[in-house]
C-alpha cells in the first residue's frame, strides 16, 4: 500500500505536478506487474482544483473554498491517473471516503468489502477523502491518517508513506549534524525528534506520520517513510532497500484481531471516558488478557449506548485505550466499584495502547 502526499505531487505554485504523478504510476504499475496488489492513497484533489479555478474563489470562505477545490480537482485528478494507468493496461477505481465511513463496524466492512472486489479484479483503488462533505470536525488530520486506517482495514503487509523528507532524522533535516533514523523497532520513543510543523500544502506533518506508523507497526504491519521525490523511490525500497534512505518502522510480530484494529483506529468517535484506579489501570497494562470490569472504575464522562466506543484513563488522567462498551453509560454508572455484573468492557473488545 502506498500513500503518496500533496508535497510529492503539488508543483511550487501551488498546481497538481503530473510528472511527478506520472512517475508514480510507472513504478506502480512495476509493482502491479509484479503480482503485488497495491492501494494507491493520493493527495492532489485541491491542487488540481485550484489550478483550474484559480483566483474566483476569493471572497469565499476556507471551508467552500476546499470543497469546491476539492468538487473540482477530483475529476481531474482522477482523469490524470486515468490516462496514465492505461497505458499500463490497469483500470483505476475512485473511492471517496470520510471519517463517518469507520464509525460503525458495518460501515467500516462494506468499505472493505468495496476495496477487496476491486483488488480481486486487478483494479488499483486510488482512495482519497470526500472534502465535498466533510466538515473541519470530522475530517481526518490529513491522508496520513486515513492511510492507516485503510492499511489497518485491509490487513496491509506494508505501507509506504511518501513525502517530502527522506524519514525521520535526529533534529532538523536541513541540519548537518542530523542523522537519517532507518529503523524503529517496536516500543521505540521518538517523540523527542518529531517536529510539529506542518507540511507546506498539506494538512499534517511528520507527528502525524510518526503515530500512524508507530500504531499500525504495534498492530503488525511494517511501514516505510521515505521522499517520494526521489527518482524510482518505490522500486528502490522493494528492491534495494539497503541503498534506498527511509526510515522503517518494524512490525511487531504479535498480531492484533481484526475488531481490535478497528477499534484502535475509530478512537475519534468515542462517544465518552472513564477513568479506572491504579490497580485496575496496572492490570489493563500488563500482558494479561483482561476484562475491564466495574470494581475498578472511579469515574464516567458522557453519555452512550451499549456498543458504543469509549476512552479509557488512568488515575494520573493518562490514556490507556478504548474499548466498545457492553453496558451503557447509565448502567456503568452504577456499578461503579462494585463487584460482579457484566464488564464495562470485554476483553475481545478493548484496545490498550502500546506502552512506552
Amino acid at each position: 500500500m502506498v500513500k503518496v502526499g500533496s508535497n510529492v505531487l503539488t508543483r511550487d505554485d501551488g498546481g497538481p505536478d503530473v510528472l511527478a504523478m506520472a512517475s508514480i504510476v510507472d513504478q506502480v504499475a512495476k509493482l502491479h506487474a509484479a503480482g503485488m496488489q497495491v492501494i494507491l492513497v493520493s493527495s492532489g484533489a485541491v491542487a488540481c482544483g485550484r489550478s483550474i479555478l484559480g483566483g474566483c474563489v476569493e471572497k469565499m470562505d476556507s471551508v467552500e473554498q476546499r470543497q469546491l477545490f476539492s468538487a473540482v480537482g477530483q475529476v481531474k485528478l482522477m482523469s490524470i491517473y486515468f490516462t496514465l494507468f492505461s497505458d499500463y493496461g490497469i483500470n483505476v477505481g475512485q473511492v471517496l471516503t470520510q471519517k463517518e465511513n469507520f464509525d460503525t463496524r458495518s460501515a467500516y466492512l462494506n468499505q472493505r468489502s468495496c476495496i477487496e472486489v476491486m483488488l480481486r479484479r486487478g483494479v488499483v483503488p486510488v482512495v482519497n477523502e470526500n472534502d465535498t462533505t466533510s466538515m473541519t470536525e470530522l475530517m481526518f488530520t490529513d491522508n496520513d491518517e486515513l492511510s492507516g486506517l485503510i492499511a489497518s482495514m485491509m490487513r496491509a503487509r506494508l505501507l509506504i508513506i511518501l513525502s517530502n523528507i527522506d524519514g525521520i532524522f535526529t533534529g532538523d533535516p536541513r541540519l548537518p549534524q542530523s542523522q537519517l533514523i532507518p529503523r524503529v523497532e517496536p516500543g521505540d520513543d521518538l517523540s523527542s525528534y518529531i517536529s510539529t510543523a506542518k507540511s507546506g500544502f498539506g494538512r499534517g506533518g511528520m507527528g502525524t506520520k510518526y503515530g500512524v506508523a508507530r500504531r499500525l507497526a504495534e498492530e503488525g504491519i511494517e511501514v516505510i517513510i521515505a521522499n517520494g521525490k526521489r527518482p524510482n523511490i518505490l522500486s528502490s525500497l522493494i528492491e534495494h532497500p539497503e541503498t534506498a534512505p527511509h526510515t522503517t518502522f518494524v512490525a511487531n510480530a504479535a498480531s492484533v484481531s481484526p475488531i481490535k484494529r478497528w477499534i484502535a483506529h475509530s478512537d475519534s468517535f468515542a462517544r465518552g471516558s472513564i477513568w479506572v484506579d491504579k490497580k485496575a489501570a496496572e492490570v489493563l497494562k500488563s500482558d494479561q488478557a483482561v476484562s475491564l470490569l466495574p470494581i475498578g472504575l472511579v469515574k464516567t464522562e458522557g453519555e452512550w449506548e451499549e456498543g458504543d466506543l469509549i476512552t479509557i484513563f488512568d488515575p494520573d488522567n493518562q490514556r490507556i485505550g478504548v474499548g466498545r462498551a457492553s453496558i451503557d453509560s447509565q448502567a456503568a454508572s452504577q456499578a461503579m466499584g462494585k463487584r460482579g455484573g457484566r464488564p464495562v468492557v470485554h476483553y475481545d473488545y478493548l484496545y490498550i495502547d502500546e506502552i512506552r
